[in-house]
């Protein structure tokens, strides 16, 4: 039984994670919390069981059509829903902008595809039990997420150009980046991260429109625990919240699962506004 619920809960974890490093990519770039990263989590898995299941296309060029799919719908979120609140006084609206652009997105599916739950195939047929790959497949997909995006950063110039701009977008406007396309490039660099999450986890989340408003919510937690724009954090705080919540499954069940996250949510902040890897915002003067 523990080794299921470590091998469930890292797997959940992981999914939860790539949504937290689907906020993170979007705010980086426009310091905007974009509440479209569940929806695209949703996405994912829908794509992908369209792609595979009633098209019969093989499970790799399904991927590259999902991240196609979900890159460009990426990008509309930032020409839709962002860039029009960039430009006003008030630029809290994003948050509503960018749910009702998430709602739009859920009814939309809801009518296009269905409302209750589709299946979603195995993408190898590989492993039984707790090494089933409905639980390797989206720590694999995390690990190697976090291990292109240290790459990105790190290793390019396109990367470094994402981290200037994140670090200081005044400062990298002064020196000639290209804010703007540099913007859009990390909506569809987020989107392809979303999708990921939705399409690794299919087989565990299946192909269901209701997985947008829960990925959004248990997506942000990690972002919330690790420190917002901290990459690393949100991998721990999804990985730990993923755990936290197949305990609490185990030990308690049904409602009071949701209860417990929801508690230690608001512990944790409590205690660490800020998370427990980020650190205090500086207010510019």
């Amino acid at each position: 039984m523990l080794a299921s619920i470590i091998a469930s809960g890292l797997a959940i974890g992981a999914v939860y994670a790539l949504i937290g490093i689907t906020y993170n990519t979007m705010y980086s770039c426009s310091r905007v919390m974009s509440f479209t990263a569940g929806a695209l989590g949703m996405l994912g898995g829908v794509f992908g069981s369209l792609f595979m299941v009633r098209m019969g296309i093989h499970p790799v060029l399904a991927l590259v059509l999902m991240l196609a799919c979900c890159a460009l719908i990426g990008v509309v979120t930032e020409f839709v829903a962002v860039r029009p609140v960039l430009k006003s006084l008030d630029q809290h609206l994003y948050v509503l902008t960018t749910l009702a652009l998430a709602l739009l997105m859920q009814q939309f599916t809801a009518i296009e595809w269905s409302t209750e739950p589709q299946a979603f195939p195995k993408l190898f047929g590989i492993g039984s039990g707790i090494w089933d790959e409905k639980f390797w497949v989206p720590v694999l997909a995390c690990a190697a997420t976090i291990a292109g995006l240290e790459y990105l950063y790190r290793r390019t110039l396109v990367g470094r150009a994402f981290v200037a701009v994140a670090e200081d977008n005044f400062a990298a406007r002064a020196l000639g980046l290209p804010e703007r396309n540099l913007r859009i490039a990390s909506y569809a660099l987020a989107g392809m991260i979303g999708g990921l999450a939705g399409f690794a986890g299919g087989q565990l989340l299946l192909a269901f429109v209701a997985n947008g408003p829960l990925l959004n919510f248990y997506g942000f937690v990690p972002v919330a625990l690790g420190g917002m724009g901290n990459n690393r954090g949100a991998v721990i705080g999804g990985i730990g919240l993923g755990l936290f919540q197949q305990t609490a499954n185990f030990l308690v069940g049904g409602i009071f699962s949701s209860v417990a996250v929801f508690a230690l949510f608001i512990i944790v902040l409590l205690a660490a506004p800020q998370g427990l890897f980020g650190a205090p915002a500086a207010r510019r003067v």
